[in-house]
């Protein structure tokens, strides 16, 4: 097939990228390197059925139409900032790729009669009330928060998918991704693993924000990259959960990388930053019915993965 990735050049784009070209599609990656990089896609960059357009979401898709010739079998739409240091750093970008660079891409679909995948999110769920988290749980977002403009970004793109389909019929898969880490992480990202895995290589205190107490759930790359294909080829619009339902406290995940790394420091706690929710782990059932979708990689594993990469990036 003829497939076009959005934000291919970025951690989770550019493993399905390198996938897509391993089952045998071409692939077109549409990405504006604003968190992304080419380094990501090193190893395929001259595969003769890739192809590469440096493209905002939010402006004209006329480069890409040119790009595909008129044939788009698949759009996986993952373009956006998703740590909260970038996308807090840039709000009106963030909400703007989610709004109109997703207005963008069903247009794009609807035109070419292609069959689009949405990357949502968990923070859709904001802090959520309800544990672990269904599809069913419409969520607790503050919508003016420092936040909003990623989690209310996604959910307005999850509408248009849907109204895109009620209204022209654009064939829509949701996925609602929890938290991933592996290979390719960056380093300057601001999310827990790679903070914990910098500040331990350098031989800094790990930094905890609030008693650590606080859960997340992570999810191995590949087995992300496996749920998305599966969902895409699916008859399920969604939205379904992807992630792995393993819940780990913060505090627990630091001496983890204390371990792997065996260093030997402190720990300083900092104020809960605002709006951070208080747990976060997925109710996994839909996938695990409609997709047959299992994680396989324990998030220990998955964890020594990410560290390594991190370790040889410095």
């Amino acid at each position: 097939m003829r497939i076009v990735v959005t934000g291919g050049a970025g951690f989770i784009g550019s493993h399905l990228t390198e996938r897509l070209l391993h089952d045998g599609h071409h692939v077109i990656v549409v990405d504006n390197l604003l968190t992304g990089h080419r380094a990501n896609l090193a190893d395929v960059l001259d595969h003769p059925r890739l192809a590469f357009v440096e493209l905002d979401v939010t402006a004209s898709w006329a480069p890409v139409d040119d790009v595909t010739g008129g044939a788009v079998d698949r759009v996986f739409h993952l373009a956006c900032p998703a740590s909260p240091v970038h996308y807090q750093k840039t709000p009106v970008a963030t909400v703007s790729t989610n709004v109109i660079g997703t207005l963008h891409a069903l247009q794009f679909a609807l035109r070419h009669d292609a069959r689009l995948l949405l990357t949502s999110t968990s923070e859709v769920y904001g802090d959520p009330e309800v544990h672990p988290q269904p599809e069913s749980y419409a969520g607790n977002v503050n919508c003016v928060g420092p936040r909003a403009c990623y989690d209310e970004g996604k959910r307005v793109a999850e509408t248009l998918c849907f109204d895109f389909h009620r209204q022209h019929n654009v064939e829509v898969r949701v996925a609602r991704v929890f938290n991933t880490i592996g290979a390719r992480m960056a380093p300057d990202d601001g999310r827990v693993v790679s903070n914990f895995a910098i500040q331990a290589l350098q031989g800094e205190p790990l930094t905890v924000y609030g008693d650590g107490a606080q859960t997340r759930s992570f999810c191995a790359v590949s087995d992300l990259i496996d749920g998305l294909l599966l969902l895409m080829e699916s008859n399920e619009m969604g939205p379904i959960n992807l992630g792995n339902d393993v819940e780990v406290s913060i505090r627990e995940l630091a001496d983890e990388v204390r371990r792997v790394l065996d260093v030997d420091v402190d720990i300083v706690h900092l104020p809960l930053p605002q709006d951070d929710p208080a747990r976060r782990c997925p109710d996994l059932q839909l996938a695990q019915n409609k997709l047959h979708h299992h994680p396989r990689v324990g998030w220990q594993d998955a964890l020594r993965e990410t560290v390594e990469s991190l370790r040889r990036r410095r």
